[in-house]
């Protein structure tokens, strides 16, 4: 169970692995994903301090709240993602180099935490009182409880795998005793199961329902300005960083090595070619493919877990 307390509690929550560590590695890969999309697509690209460029700009920008929705609400929606992106860092990071430290439960503690970023954004989106925000909404809703299903079904396989361990500390320890469970057919459909999800969770193309431009005009985002749009994207940015290390975490042995690098390094480099390399999926479609296609997939897998395979 971790045990910190006074300072050390605060200095870990916002300095070191939490607030501002997670966020300026975090937009440091969101430079990286608007680099290497441009090349894909024969652009320059831009400086890599223009994330950091483009949050200073947002701050001189004012929060405006629209008239006839609840402030407090709209207000409060962004600060939900974020504080649940900075505990999962610290979570993360505890667990993975002090496999002993974690408590009972804690995976599932973290798969709740995921699902702040999507709910805290509906909330807000739904508070804005704005038709096309209320339309991504329902969007970023339907997709949730698409992804959901088949994600969880995927972690099911490592529980299996460790002996029904539902603390993260296990898992790891498990991966270290008998090597990592991706090396698996039941652990390789899981991944990409979860992979696909994590696409989904970050709201890059194919899954980029919810805040589309060219149909919504961002959707969920529209009535979003200054500090509070700052909020958003900063949780975005931390769950770009967060999401490969909870996988490579689950299934690939964990992060506490130097092998954790280009083990991070190929997943972000799958996220971004997926991002640019397929056309968005209409959300009755993105329905189906989860439900249905990796649903089943999920499914399977259990089952080849069960058999040891």
């Amino acid at each position: 169970m971790i045990g910190w307390s006074g300072w050390g509690l605060a200095f870990r929550f916002i300095v070191f692995p939490g607030f501002l560590f997670t966020v300026v590695i975090g937009l440091v890969l969101t430079w990286v994903d608007r680099f290497v999309s441009a090349r894909v697509q024969w652009r320059k690209g831009p400086k890599f301090y223009q994330p950091f460029a483009d949050l200073v700009k947002l701050f001189t920008k004012q929060t405006m709240v629209p008239k006839g929705s609840s402030k407090t609400v709209f207000l409060i929606a962004p600060v939900i993602g974020l504080t649940a992106m900075c505990i999962i860092s610290v979570l993360l990071f505890y667990v993975n180099f002090n496999p002993h430290g974690s408590f009972v439960g804690d995976l599932i503690v973290l798969v709740y935490l995921f699902s702040l970023p999507p709910l805290g954004t509906i909330i807000g989106a739904s508070a804005s009182r704005n038709p096309l925000s209320a339309v991504g909404a329902s969007r970023e809703m339907t997709l949730y409880f698409g992804y959901e299903l088949p994600f969880l079904l995927a972690l099911v396989v490592p529980v299996i795998k460790s002996g029904g361990a539902i603390r993260l500390g296990s898992l790891v320890m498990a991966q270290q005793a008998g090597g990592p469970f991706l090396y698996s057919v039941s652990g390789v459909i899981a991944a990409l199961i979860v992979l696909a999800s994590i696409q989904a969770k970050l709201g890059y193309v194919p899954f980029d329902i919810a805040d589309a431009d060219q149909e919504i005009m961002t959707g969920v985002y529209a009535e979003y300005s200054g500090a509070s749009l700052i909020m958003f994207r900063l949780t975005k940015a931390m769950m770009l960083f967060l999401l490969p290390l909870f996988l490579i975490t689950v299934f690939w042995g964990g992060f506490a090595n130097w092998w954790a690098i280009p083990k991070f390094l190929l997943i972000l480099l799958l996220i971004i070619l997926i991002k640019n390399t397929n056309p968005r999926f209409q959300i009755d479609q993105a329905l189906r493919f989860f439900w249905f296609g990796l649903g089943g997939l999920g499914v399977l897998a259990v089952i080849l877990a069960f058999l040891n395979l």
